[in-house]
């Protein structure tokens, strides 16, 4: 049986760079601000204009940054926004560039 657990960082282990690297991409920062705005969903359900295979890209970045976590659930995998571990790493980072980031439609 295959282990289908995805690599995360610990919340202390949450790099700035890196962090701040991955919310550099207009694609990455729509999917931050979705999750923040309306909660978790399943990795298929973004509305950003791009490839399967890009989508699959960014997600990874997220979660390898550790803004995200990707959680299996039956046959869908589901993403969050583990904005708990990134506010007490690096306070004020989320609301700051969410709110300072203007994202195209």
């Amino acid at each position: 049986m295959s282990d289908h657990r995805l690599t995360q960082p610990a919340a202390a282990d949450l790099e700035l760079a890196t962090v701040l690297h991955a919310l550099s991409d207009p694609v990455r920062l729509r999917i931050v601000r979705d999750l923040a705005d309306s909660g978790a969903c399943n990795c298929g359900a973004f509305a950003v204009p791009v490839a399967k295979s890009t989508l699959s890209h960014h997600l990874r970045v997220l979660r390898e940054a550790g803004l995200t976590l990707t959680e299996p659930s039956g046959t869908q995998r589901v993403v969050s926004l583990r904005r708990g571990d990134v506010d007490s790493r690096f306070p004020g980072l989320l609301d700051a560039v969410l709110g300072a980031a203007t994202v195209p439609a």
